[in-house]
């Protein structure tokens, strides 16, 4: 079996990205749906492709219509600001009260590692 090994993938639904490969180079969208097992994402508007269908019930003339396929996660990148970016995760700790007992709490978050910002 040839299949990639799965990645840590730091993009989201609704992220703005980039793509830095391929034949949509240069261009941008959302992500639309993310497939961590195959490493790949769907950008709206990008790499789209033809489908014949024939008509059924729900689409009664058939026809062709433009469908966005799969992109490989490694050809595309984050938008910080206008400008492609790699994503890093900045771990913080910190005491809490929780239930009247102080607690150590451990959030992590994205953050931009060309300005270093916090991205949510």
């Amino acid at each position: 079996m040839n299949a990639t090994p799965k990645t840590k993938v730091k993009l989201k639904r609704e992220d703005t990205v980039q793509v830095i490969a391929g034949k949509e180079v240069g261009r941008t969208g959302k992500i639309l749906k993310i497939d961590r097992e195959k490493n790949r994402v769907i950008v709206e508007g990008l790499n789209l492709q033809t489908k014949h269908q024939k008509p059924n019930r729900a689409n009664q003339s058939g026809g062709i219509t433009r469908v966005e396929a799969p992109l490989h996660l490694s050809n595309v990148m984050y938008l910080h600001k206008g400008k492609p970016t790699r994503l890093g995760y900045k771990v913080t700790e910190e005491m809490k009260e929780v239930d009247g007992r102080e607690r150590r709490v451990i959030t992590k978050k994205r953050y931009a590692k060309s300005t270093g910002e916090i991205i949510d």
